[in-house]
């Protein structure tokens, strides 16, 4: 019998039609321009181990020992276990400017950055705020592009994706809409959109099967351990499984661009703005603004 994974309402056999195991990238992390071929072919760079194991785990318990302090975790359960309190799922988003420094080390530490000046080929800088979740039972990301999110700036933007903690099928990592970035319906409508300017929900569908059937391609994904990394750029259609445990999933998204070229004012400085408008009034059903466009 396959194995099962969950996105939402839909259920898929991996390796079928509909899901697919992620390509890793460790072979070719001495070659930048090898590592620039496969974003723009696949758009997502998955690597193995990129994160010092040890220190992914110390971020996590600085997470896990706060969502202690506020009540989201079981009485009586081991903290590193991060089991949600029966009564209290609703952690849902730790992101911000001010994260554990252990967090902090991490992201930001002069081996991701060199990475990323190695990739890019320059100078680069990561985001201030920080995008740290703790996602529920039942709880999933849909389909969505980032640079509907923070899309001022350059476009030459890249996300990482760093699971803090080991994150099997049943718990549920990301997924990649394989060759997603190279869809130019959606990048001409959807991908122009702005989240704060529009005023549209922002995710582009919670049926991933509507997306293989549309457009193609396959949703790829793994189980993913302490330390690895997942890099994708602003046109990447991505989601999420469902986590069916009863545990938090937690992960972080973090931000980095060559430092000369523009910058998406919302999520820098001493204390980012964020979203301002987005969510705050009558918001546009993404199913309205998908009519407009026809896609």
């Amino acid at each position: 019998m396959g194995v099962k994974i969950v996105m939402g309402q839909d259920e898929f056999e991996l390796d079928g039609p509909y899901a697919a195991r992620l390509s890793e990238s460790n072979d070719a992390l001495d070659d930048a321009e090898e590592l620039r071929r496969r974003m723009r072919d696949d758009g997502y760079l998955f690597i193995r181990g990129f994160h010092d194991r040890e220190k992914v785990l110390a971020a996590r318990r600085s997470l896990l020992e706060k969502l202690a302090a506020k009540g989201h975790l079981a009485p009586g359960a081991a903290l590193d276990d991060g089991v949600i309190h029966p009564e209290n799922k609703a952690a849902g988003f730790l992101g911000g400017r001010e994260q554990p420094e252990s967090l902090l080390q991490l992201v930001n530490s002069p081996e991701t950055m060199g990475f990323f000046e190695r990739f890019l080929g320059g100078p680069c800088l990561t985001f201030d705020y920080k995008w740290v979740r703790a996602v529920g039972t039942g709880e999933y990301s849909g389909a969505h592009y980032d640079v509907v999110y923070m899309g001022r700036g350059t476009k030459n933007l890249y996300t990482m994706w760093t699971p803090l903690g080991d994150i099997d099928f049943e718990m549920g990592g990301l997924a990649i809409l394989t060759g997603s970035r190279h869809l130019d319906a959606l990048r001409d409508n959807y991908g122009q959109m702005d989240v704060d300017r529009d005023r549209v929900t922002g995710w582009f569908s919670d049926r991933p099967s509507e997306l293989v059937e549309k457009y193609g391609g396959t949703w790829a994904t793994a189980e993913f351990r302490a330390g690895d990394a997942l890099i994708f750029g602003m046109y990447t259609m991505h989601a999420s499984l469902t986590n069916r445990t009863n545990r938090y999933r937690l992960s972080c998204d973090t931000r980095y661009q060559l430092r000369s070229e523009p910058v998406d004012e919302r999520w820098v400085g001493e204390k980012p703005k964020g979203h301002y408008a987005w969510l705050s009034g009558p918001t546009v059903p993404m199913e309205e603004a998908r009519k407009k466009w026809n896609v």
